[in-house]
């Protein structure tokens, strides 16, 4: 009878390591998304706000810049605090510190107050999504690290969707300091859950802190982010913009530099001689910047161009929130059978032919046929997304996996920021495009924005390119398709 007991004990250990991988992915998720949410949800609420601390929208714009600025410089610091201190420590603390600043960003009354408050989110942001990503990365067998990192990848698609019609309806049928206090319960479960499932493992060695590292890194990124929001908000003196982003270059070419001969640098480049890891930094930087630009060009294209109000305009685009998730179940499958290469190269050209077909939009477009156009959108974007954020941890040594996460976040939130620009640029081609065309096809509704689709499909072409470079048994060991 203890025999039986003993080996029905061992037998149900696999399945409660998997069931707490699981659990552990999803409470970093729902970090995750809180924080991406918080960074979108705000955009509709901004006129209220505006009102209630008597200046223009334009002006609370600050806050939204000062939340993404920094968290692009405090981002490249994250693996080098989590290792100093301890994942869990710095995963709690900072959502402690995340869900203090919402608090009070609801309780501020002027520009001031709520632009410190918003920096300060910025912090807790900084640290908690690159370091419970580490955690999950860590802590995930090879064999599950598809789901783990599909449940993680999620918010990144889903929050700028949900983000506009989530802070539309809490302003209008309540009032926009409930955006920052609905956090606060959700992020006080957070904590309690995060405490009592991570381990807080430390290494045995410290590594000193990396001063020159951080500064060029931070400087670099400060730089270029903040030129991307220049262009973004289609600014009248593009000039300003530019000298940001040639300033971000140079502080770029000083920080690899640097990196690149330091004994412990804050950065680790090293890891980029994994090749599949490297494609992914590569043409998959591309490909999340093309990707993040979709949900900010569709409403904008059938609101100003189409003319739909933003309800309607909405609805719409929650075709591609539905694609999104409907997708999730079917990502594990499919790169098991077709292996990563060939799935990312298919999906890829599904991918670039779902932002081209936008373009064939009109305002008397069938409804349907506009709904199955997105949520085919949602689906392949989805699955690209996803199946690109796992290759590129697959074949990373577990030695490496702290400065590979790093590197993959300061990439991507360099990506995010990059989509919206790309996306604003994008229609501005476009309107120089139509001046190319027949003046009864330059007149057409929403041309400039149709044109740019084509663009954004264009330049997803050329990082999916890329892919074509990954060998045939590239990611073998996670995918574990079957010669």
């Amino acid at each position: 009878m203890a025999i039986s007991d003993s080996s029905t004990d061992n037998s149900t250990q696999p399945e409660k390591k998997r069931r707490a991988i699981s659990g552990l992915a999803l409470l970093v998720a729902s970090a995750f998304f809180m924080e991406f949410l918080d960074g979108t949800v705000i955009a509709t609420a901004l006129p209220d706000m505006a009102k209630a601390f008597g200046v223009t929208a334009v002006d609370l714009n600050i806050g939204i810049s000062a939340y993404l600025l920094t968290l692009a410089v405090l981002i490249p610091a994250s693996g080098w605090v989590a290792e100093r201190f301890g994942a869990r420590t710095v995963f709690s603390t900072a959502l402690l510190i995340f869900t203090l600043s919402s608090l009070i960003c609801g309780l501020t009354q002027n520009v001031t107050e709520f632009v410190v408050m918003r920096i300060i989110q910025g912090i807790g942001g900084a640290m908690m999504v690159p370091v419970g990503r580490l955690v999950v990365l860590r802590t995930t067998p090879k064999d599950q690290l598809i789901t783990a990192i599909a449940t993680l990848t999620w918010p990144a698609l889903v929050a700028p969707i949900l983000g506009p019609p989530i802070g539309g309806f809490i302003t209008t049928y309540a009032s926009w300091h409930w955006i920052f206090f609905l956090n606060v319960p959700f992020g006080l479960a957070a904590i309690a859950c995060s405490l009592k499932m991570m381990s807080n493992q430390k290494p045995v060695e410290k590594q000193p802190f990396d001063t020159q590292g951080f500064f060029s890194v931070g400087l670099s990124m400060l730089c270029l982010v903040a030129g991307l929001e220049v262009f973004s908000q289609q600014n009248e003196n593009p000039w300003y913009g530019a000298g940001l982003l040639v300033m971000g270059l140079v502080f770029l070419a000083w920080a690899v530099r640097h990196l690149l001969r330091s004994s412990a640098p804050l950065v680790q480049l090293r890891t980029l001689r994994v090749p599949s890891f490297r494609v992914t930094m590569r043409g998959g930087f591309v490909l999340r910047a093309t990707i993040s630009s979709a949900p900010f060009m569709l409403p904008l294209m059938f609101q100003v161009g189409f003319g739909m109000d933003a309800f309607h305009a909405g609805s719409l685009v929650l075709a591609v929130f539905a694609g999104n998730l409907a997708m999730k179940p079917a990502t594990t499958p499919l790169i098991r059978y077709f292996g990563f290469r060939k799935l990312l190269l298919g999906n890829g050209v599904l991918c670039v032919l779902s932002l081209l077909v936008c373009a064939l939009l009109t305002p008397d477009s069938p409804r349907i046929l506009t709904l199955v156009m997105l949520f085919w959108g949602g689906l392949s974007r989805s699955m690209q997304f996803t199946g690109i954020s796992s290759l590129a941890f697959a074949e990373v040594p577990a030695q490496e996996m702290s400065g590979a996460n790093t590197l993959f976040s300061t990439s991507l939130q360099l990506a995010s920021g990059l989509g919206v620009t790309l996306g604003a640029l994008s229609i501005r081609a476009g309107s120089l495009l139509t001046s190319w065309l027949p003046e009864n096809v330059a007149h057409q509704p929403g041309m400039a924005f149709r044109l740019g689709f084509v663009v954004i499909g264009v330049l997803t072409a050329i990082g999916l390119w890329d892919i074509t470079r990954l060998a045939p048994d590239a990611g073998i060991n996670v995918s574990q398709k079957k010669k």
